[in-house]
C-alpha cells in the first residue's frame, strides 16, 4: 500500500470523523486582511472553519452556501492544511476564471448553473474587483470552496449523469473510484485547466455527442421565459385551476389573473390555445393541452439534460450490428457497421401497459404463431367479457385448453365460478392473419414476457400515437425485418423457404446463429439528420418524474 494511499486514507477518516467532533471556532463573515503576507494564511483558516461547518451541518454552510460533496472539498483542503486552489494572495488563478466561464456556459453540456454555485460565485467575482473586498478572506474562502464544489460536481455530473443507475446501465465504471477526486484535484494543479478535464469526462458514444453538438444550435433560439408548470393528472383540483391560469394569463390568452376564472371564460382560453397549437377545440384542458402549454423553451432544455444523462449510461460503443427500440419516438431502427439499414413504425404499449426498458438478444423468429394470452390480460380483459357472452371466445378466434394442452368446450365450463383466484386454464389464440400477433413473431428472452411481432391491426400503424399495445412492440415492416435477419444469419435458409412458409400459413421456428442485440430505450429527444433536435411526448411520464431532479436546487434556493 502506497504512502499516497495510506494519506488520503488518514485525510478521510479524518473527515469522516470530524462529524461527530466539536466544531472549530465558527468563520468571522468578514474578516479583513490589510498585511499581503497574512492573507494566504488567514484564508486557508477561514476554508477550514467553513469546510468544518460544512460537515457538521451536512454541506450546509450558511443560507447562501450548502456544498453537493462536502466530504470531497473537505479532503481536498485537509491533505494541504486549507492551502488555496483558485486563488493567491489577492486575485484568482487562471484556472478559476475558466471555472467560472465554465459554470456560465455549462448549459451547453446540458447542466445549470444553479447546481455549481453560479450565481453566487459570479457575485463574489464581481465584489472581489473592489479593492477594498480584495482585503476581505471571508470572500476569497468562500470563492474557494464553492469553485471547488462546483468543480468536483460537475466532475461527477459530466462523467455518469444525475439518474441514478439501473438494471440497463451498459457501462462498466458506474461507479467512482476511492481515488477519483484526489487524482482530480492533482490534475488540475498538473495543468491548470479545468475545461479540457471536465469534457474529457464526458462519454463518446455517438449518441451523447449529436445530441450535445445540437445544443448551441437549440440555445441560439431559446425562449428563456420561466412560465408556470402545470401539474397533471391533476391531484388538487383548485391548485390545478390555479396554475392553469396563471399559465394562461403568461401566454396572454386571459388578460385578468386577480379573480378565479368562470368556466366559459375558461374553455374560451382554452379553446384559443387548442386552436393555436393545432389540437382538438373542445375548450377542455385535458393531457394534450396541458402537455402544449408546459412544452416551454426552458422545459424543452431540461428534457435535453435529462435525455443526456439517459445518453451517459450507454457503453462508449455499441455492437456492430444491432436492433434499436426508442419507445417514445414509435421507431425502429436496424443499425449496421454504423449505418441503418432499416428503420418502421412501431406500436409500443400503453401507459397502463407500458413497454418495459432493457437490453435483450434476438435468438429466432416464428412464422404464424400462436399467441398465449397472458393471465393479466385475462382477468382484467377478457374474463368478464366471456362472462357476460360465451360468444366473445370464438369472434377473437380464441381458444381454451387445460394443463395438459387439451382443447375444452368452453360451453362445458361454468364461467361464472371462475376468477383470478381459480382459474385453470389457459386461452390461446388460433394461428392465422387475424391472431393478435399477425404472421410473424421475433423472440428474445427476458422476464417481462415481451416480444416484437406483427398484428392483425395494421391499421393502427397511421396514428401519430401509437402507445396502444399490452408492453410488446408491433413491428410495421415485420417482413423487412425478417428478410435481414435471415440475411445476416450465417447459415441463411433458401431464398424462398420464408415466402413459401407464409403463404403456405405454417408454423416454423427460425433460429438465429448469431444473435442479434436488442435494445429497447426510451429517451424523448434525439437529433435528426439536418442536426436539429426532434422531441417526442414523454408517453410514460418519466421526464416529468425526473423533472424535480433537475429543479431541486433552483426550487431551494
Amino acid at each position: 500500500m502506497s504512502f499516497r494511499f495510506i494519506a488520503i486514507f488518514i485525510v478521510l477518516m479524518f473527515v469522516i470523523n470530524s462529524c461527530d467532533s466539536p466544531p472549530l471556532p465558527k468563520p468571522k463573515p468578514i474578516e479583513i486582511v490589510k498585511i499581503p503576507e497574512k492573507m494566504d494564511p488567514t484564508v486557508s483558516k477561514q476554508i477550514l472553519g467553513l469546510i468544518d461547518q460544512a460537515l457538521q451541518g451536512a454541506g450546509k454552510v450558511d443560507d447562501s452556501i450548502i456544498l453537493q460533496q462536502p466530504q470531497t472539498v473537505a479532503a481536498w483542503y485537509s491533505e494541504s492544511d486549507g492551502d488555496r486552489l483558485w486563488s493567491k494572495d489577492k486575485e484568482w488563478l487562471p484556472r478559476a476564471d475558466s471555472m467560472a466561464e465554465m459554470i456560465k456556459r455549462s448549459e451547453l453540456y446540458g447542466l445549470f448553473p444553479y447546481d455549481y454555485h453560479g450565481k453566487e460565485i459570479n457575485s463574489i467575482f464581481n465584489k472581489l474587483k473592489d479593492s477594498t473586498a480584495m482585503m476581505d478572506a471571508a470572500l476569497w474562502a468562500r470563492g474557494e470552496i464553492m469553485l471547488s464544489d462546483a468543480f468536483s460536481t460537475m466532475a461527477r455530473h459530466l462523467k455518469l449523469g444525475r439518474i441514478p443507475t439501473d438494471s440497463i446501465t451498459l457501462r462498466k465504471d458506474t461507479t467512482i473510484a476511492s481515488d477519483f477526486y484526489m487524482k482530480l484535484r492533482d490534475s488540475l494543479i498538473e495543468h491548470n485547466n479545468p475545461r479540457e478535464l471536465l469534457e474529457a469526462l464526458e462519454p463518446v458514444n455517438d449518441r451523447y455527442r449529436a445530441l450535445r453538438a445540437s445544443i448551441p444550435a437549440f440555445l441560439d433560439s431559446l425562449d428563456r421565459k420561466e412560465y408556470t408548470y402545470i401539474d397533471f393528472p391533476r391531484k388538487d383540483t383548485i391548485l390545478f385551476v390555479k396554475q392553469l391560469q396563471n399559465r394562461l394569463f403568461e401566454g396572454q390568452y386571459i388578460s385578468f389573473i386577480d379573480r378565479a376564472p368562470d368556466s366559459a371564460e375558461l374553455a374560451l382560453a382554452v379553446k384559443k390555445v387548442q386552436s393555436e397549437k393545432g389540437l382538438t377545440v373542445d375548450g377542455k384542458a385535458g393531457p394534450a393541452l396541458v402537455g402544449a402549454l408546459n412544452n416551454t423553451g426552458m422545459e424543452r432544455l431540461r428534457r435535453i439534460a435529462i435525455n443526456l444523462d439517459r445518453l451517459k449510461q450507454l457503453p462508449d460503443s455499441l455492437p456492430i450490428s444491432y436492433i434499436w427500440v426508442n419507445i417514445p419516438s414509435f421507431k425502429m431502427q436496424v443499425w449496421d457497421s454504423g449505418m441503418v439499414k432499416l428503420e418502421s413504425k412501431v406500436i409500443v404499449g400503453g401507459p397502463k401497459t407500458r413497454t418495459p426498458v432493457f437490453t435483450s438478444s434476438l435468438t429466432n423468429m416464428i412464422t404464424y404463431p400462436q399467441w398465449t394470452v397472458p393471465y393479466s390480460i385475462i382477468f382484467k380483459e377478457m374474463l368478464p367479457k366471456i362472462q357476460k357472452d360465451i360468444k366473445y371466445l370464438d369472434n377473437q378466434n380464441l381458444m381454451v385448453v387445460d394443463k395438459n394442452d387439451s382443447v375444452i368446450d368452453p360451453a362445458t365450463i361454468d364461467w361464472s365460478q371462475l376468477s383470478k383466484k381459480k382459474f385453470p386454464y389457459l386461452i390461446r389464440q388460433r394461428q392465422g392473419d387475424d391472431n393478435s400477433l399477425g404472421v410473424m413473431k421475433f423472440n428474445f428472452s427476458n422476464k417481462y414476457d415481451v416480444y416484437m411481432h406483427d398484428t392483425n391491426a395494421r391499421g393502427m400503424f397511421s396514428r401519430s400515437n401509437r402507445a396502444l399495445s399490452h408492453g410488446c412492440v408491433r413491428v410495421q415492416k415485420w417482413d423487412s425485418l425478417a428478410h435481414y435477419l435471415i440475411i445476416k444469419n450465417p447459415k441463411p435458409l433458401p431464398e424462398d423457404s420464408l415466402r413459401v412458409w407464409l403463404g403456405r400459413q405454417e408454423k416454423h421456428y427460425i433460429y438465429l446463429k448469431q444473435k442479434v442485440p436488442v435494445y429497447l430505450r426510451y429517451y424523448t429527444c434525439e437529433v435528426k439528420e439536418d442536426g436539429k433536435i426532434q422531441f417526442f411526448e414523454d408517453i410514460y411520464g418519466e421526464d416529468k418524474a425526473l423533472r424535480y431532479r433537475y429543479l431541486e436546487k433552483k426550487i431551494k434556493t
